[in-house]
């Protein structure tokens, strides 16, 4: 029994105690649930912290890659369901509330420091970051001292503060130091005070072969991120933009840009969208800064001579210093072309050499174009080839490869290039020619924006970089090159020796020599297409066996040589497209061509032909046919100029020739409708006596001709220039009276109408008006320029006026020498103006102008207008005649865009404007001779735009101001002048 006992109580024992361990255990949690509970809240909150750090440190630096990602995002989850708990639980301090919980924040309390000691463990793998400087200093050299740069400098740390520039493209051509530029910009930024516009600039260097990758890469390391092998580019795209956005301002310089790079896919928050945020980008195209939207380019151009001179000195060294050595490294410098990269390593290159031979051994090398001096091809040559292999396609590149030919610092014709082209081939011969000159200009303008070509001295040249020529010169010689060139252009020649032509040869240059003459045989050069003699000024013959050997020439230039006739040999030619003898004066005739079936463009202008060749009406392929300036052409035969069934430009100003009258047939005479026969005429330039009377077929002619100049009357000024051949499409009439001819007829196309020395003008005004309704507006016509006239310029009593504008797109009107105008007004209610696109108006010497416009009665207002020029108008009292009370204007201003005033010798002009009106963008004033007028068109809206002020010390002096801080702020953009209009020297010690 005791045994049975003992083992009862055996086994009762370990229940009781397990039974009074937790009865104890729940009384202990009940005891200590007050202190459990305040506990809990303690670890709660610094486990929240931990999250929140945690979270922060994985948003804000994403270079933690050592962190187990999914336990960490585990770990937060766990977090914030735990918070969630926490917070849910109730608040109170009954004994049952007590009780209830007692158990549960226990466990809480154990999960917390669970979850704490993991945090602790993942807070332990983070590594310090360290934030990127603003600013890292770029190795590289200094333009300190360089006056040029320095100021592109300037000019670019402006753009850089100007809030309304986003995107700026620094564009030149290679070598011309780009990158060295926007270092020293990246470096001046340096040495700014702490509080930079920038919290972190950022470099980065593509290449020719853009890689999307590594400007990821380059630009994520310098903002301490970790790019893992595996990321693809949109991974890193998305990362990076998300850094960039956490930035308050970011300066982005993407140096050597070859293709546009998309900002999206790149990672670049687009700077548009935050202030703070810029881009620079150096590249050699314009293109392609334009494609990345760049808000202003700044283009880099080469070093003046002082400045490449001292460059080529810092690494030449002291030897140029030398008596005897001196002048021929000046000229060795010279040649670099005020390029850094050239005058850097041919500098180099001849640093301590003493010996002469040496100097002049370089300057013969860089003259010629061979780059024998080291360095020249690997460092200078190749890297502007890069430029020209970045062309994009063939046809391109052997059009750059023909402008080498030209001398050095060449004005190229842009319409003698683009006429060589499609002469040789280069264009598509399917195209007409307005069509040709286009794609020629667009040709043009990818050169130039690919910095291989330069603007020219004139309008519509360009011109090549000297050691671009060097380049191109280099290449278009090689004998592996499709086109291989000889170029001996410009170096005063005197002769030409047989064995300078290899049979090889597709082009030949012998421009702007001496050579007196040619040799007498047989070239081989069969398959050469041009050869070039422009410019030989001795040059009187050249011989008929030396033409028999250019079997495939398909441009001969002979222009501007003596010669006095071609060799019968000429004919032989039969491939020969272009064949130009322009300014040949001494040249009286011209072999019978008949036998050039294939000639397209054929140019006598200049010369002293008395006929048009034998055989020209055969020449039916022939396109272009100048035969201009020919004070001795007096002679067209009938049916000649007809025939030329593909002539599309003709020019036929400032011959001896007459043209007769529609109908009329005289013999050697050929009457203007052979010229109206042409139906693929697009360019005319010719003088006529009198306005050809049009049919209504005729008209629709008219409309077809895209590109003219057709000089009406006796004594009218005929100039003609090449390069404005689509700049300036005009009407020019002169010295002759309108009766019943219609001027509406010639007027569909034209850009410009001038009007000197007529009489007649109201009859042809009343004839435009009455012919409207059937013709309609005069759309294209920009600009009017009518001088010289009696008439005033109104519609008479009886008189009809215009039902809408005929002139709606009229830009520029000029009125001089009108003996009885009164008011340009009154002229525009004849014609129906509105003036809605007017940028400049010009009255010059109209003694009877009272006023200039009224906008009374329409409230219209001008603009658009941009320039008044009043000169000599002795009884002008007002611009402007305003709405009465009763109307309103349509703005503020009648001239709300007026930038230029310019007004001499009116002594009768009080008003300007009235005293509410306001010139917002008035740039520059000029007052001669107007001394009525006593104060200003300025405000303090306007005052600040103000860039020039000019008229005579007395009046300056009698002005009236607002206040005197106006005054002393004008003051300084004050030019004083005389009576004659010339600048006044030290004007300022006595105003």
């Amino acid at each position: 029994m005791e045994v049975v006992a003992g083992s009862l109580n055996s086994l009762l024992a370990e229940p009781c105690r397990l039974l009074v361990r937790s009865i104890y255990s729940r009384i202990g949690n009940f005891l200590k649930s007050r202190k459990n509970f305040i506990d809990l809240q303690k670890n709660i909150e610094a486990l929240v912290c931990l999250r929140d750090d945690l979270r922060r440190e994985l948003d804000e630096n994403e270079r933690h890659e050592n962190l187990p990602r999914a336990q960490v995002e585990d770990w937060l989850r766990r977090t914030d369901e735990l918070h969630v708990k926490v917070n849910a639980l109730p608040s109170g301090d009954g004994c049952r509330l007590r009780y209830k919980l007692s158990r549960k924040l226990v466990k809480l309390l154990m999960e917390v420091k669970q979850l704490m000691e993991a945090g602790s463990f993942f807070e332990n793998m983070l590594v310090e970051i360290e934030k990127p400087k603003t600013v890292e200093h770029i190795p590289g050299p200094s333009i300190m001292g360089q006056k040029t740069a320095s100021q592109n400098l300037s000019k670019i740390m402006e753009l850089l503060i100007n809030d309304k520039v986003k995107r700026i493209g620094i564009c030149g051509m290679g070598g011309v130091g780009k990158s060295t530029l926007v270092k020293n910009l990246n470096n001046e930024i340096n040495k700014m005070p702490s509080a930079q516009p920038f919290s972190v600039i950022i470099w980065a260097t593509s290449s020719r072969e853009t890689n999307l990758r590594r400007i990821q890469i380059q630009i994520a390391e310098r903002l301490n991120l970790q790019v893992k092998m595996e990321e693809s580019e949109e991974r890193i795209g998305i990362r990076l933009h998300k850094r960039l956005e956490k930035e308050k301002g970011f300066l982005l310089i993407l140096d050597d840009v070859w293709d546009a790079i998309d900002l999206d896919l790149l990672g670049v928050p687009r700077p548009e969208d935050h202030v703070g945020r810029k881009i620079i980008l150096t590249s050699r195209s314009l293109d392609v800064c334009r494609m990345m939207l760049t808000d202003t380019n700044f283009e880099v151009i080469a070093l003046n001579d002082e400045e490449a001179w001292e460059l080529f000195c810092q690494h030449a060294g002291r030897i140029v210093e030398a008596e005897n050595i001196r002048p021929l490294a000046e000229a060795v410098a010279k040649e670099c072309g005020g390029l850094p990269l050239a005058i850097i390593v041919v500098g180099a290159s001849m640093r301590g050499k003493s010996m002469v031979a040496l100097w002049k051994d370089a300057l013969s090398a860089l003259q010629r174009s061979v780059p024998l001096i080291k360095g020249i091809e690997d460092k200078v040559f190749n890297t502007l080839k890069w430029s020209y292999d970045s062309l994009q396609d063939e046809h391109i590149k052997s059009c750059f490869l023909f402008c080498c030919l030209y001398p050095e610092d060449w004005a190229i014709d842009v319409h003698e290039l683009v006429r060589y082209w499609f002469s040789e081939g280069l264009l598509d011969e399917c195209l007409n020619y307005e069509e040709l000159e286009n794609r020629g200009m667009a040709i043009v303008q990818s050169l130039r924006d690919s910095c291989l070509l330069e603007q020219g001295t004139f309008p519509n040249t360009v011109k090549m970089h000297d050691v671009v020529r060097d380049l191109c010169i280099w290449m278009a010689c090689s004998s592996q090159n499709r086109y291989r060139s000889l170029v001996r252009s410009g170096i005063g020649l005197t002769g030409i020796l047989k064995q300078e032509f290899p049979s090889s040869l597709k082009r030949v240059s012998f421009m702007d020599n001496e050579i007196e003459s040619l040799p007498d045989c047989s070239v081989k050069c069969a398959e050469a297409s041009t050869l070039l003699l422009t410019g030989n000024h001795k040059l009187n013959i050249v011989p008929g066996s030396f033409l028999q050997g250019f079997q495939s020439l398909r441009i001969l230039n002979l222009s501007e040589s003596k010669i006095q006739s071609l060799p019968s040999t000429l004919v032989q030619l039969g491939e020969l497209r272009a064949l130009l003898l322009c300014h040949c004066y001494c040249l009286t005739e011209l072999p019978c061509l008949e036998g050039l079936s294939k000639l397209e463009v054929l140019d006598c202008s200049g010369s002293c032909i008395t006929q048009l060749p034998p055989g020209l009406e055969k020449l039916t392929d022939l396109r272009q046919l100048d035969i201009s300036e020919t004070p001795c052409l007096r002679t067209i035969p009938s049916r000649t100029i007809s025939r030329l069934c593909n002539l599309e430009f003709l020019n036929l100003v400032n011959t001896a020739y007459e043209w007769g009258a529609k109908g009329e047939s005289v013999e050697g005479h050929t009457p203007f409708e052979e010229v109206l026969c042409l139906k693929k005429l697009v360019a005319l330039y010719v003088h006529l006596d009198s306005i050809p009377r049009l049919t209504s077929n005729d008209i629709n002619w008219s409309r077809r001709i895209k590109s003219f100049k057709l000089f009406i009357g006796e004594g009218v000024q005929k100039h003609y220039t090449r390069s404005a051949v689509y700049d300036d499409s005009c009407v020019i009439c002169s010295g002759f009276s309108f009766s019943e001819e219609w001027i509406g007829g010639l007027l569909c196309n034209a850009v410009s109408l001038e009007i000197h020395f007529c009489l007649g003008l109201n009859r042809m005004l009343e004839k435009l008006v009455i012919d409207s309704n059937k013709v309609g507006c005069f759309a294209a016509l920009r600009s009017l320029k009518i001088s010289y006239s009696h008439g005033i310029l109104k519609p008479t009593p009886e008189g009809r006026v215009a039902s809408f504008d005929l002139l709606p797109n009229l830009e520029e009107i000029y009125l001089h020498f009108f003996s009885k105008l009164e008011s340009i007004s009154e002229f525009g209610y004849f014609l129906g103006l509105r003036f809605s696109r007017l940028r400049i108006i010009d009255v010059f010497s109209c003694p009877q102008l009272k006023l200039l416009l009224s906008v009374e009665g329409t409230g219209q207002t001008l603009v658009k207008l941009e320039e008044i020029r009043i000169r000599s108008c002795e009884m002008l009292k007002e611009l402007f005649e305003y709405p009465n009370s009763g109307q309103c204007l349509e703005t503020d201003c009648v001239a709300p865009n007026l930038r230029v005033l310019k007004l001499k010798n009116l002594p009768n002009l009080e008003t300007l404007c009235r005293h509410d009106e306001s010139w917002q963008h008035l740039q520059e004033l000029e007052f001669l001779n107007c001394n009525q007028i006593k104060k200003l068109p300025l405000t303090t809206q306007n005052e600040h735009s103000i860039m020039k002020v000019s008229g005579e010390l007395e009046w300056w002096n009698r002005l009236e101001w607002d206040n005197e801080d106006m005054k002393r702020r004008v003051k300084n953009h004050f030019v004083a002048v005389d009576r004659f209009g010339q600048v006044i020297d030290n004007a300022d010690s006595i105003i």
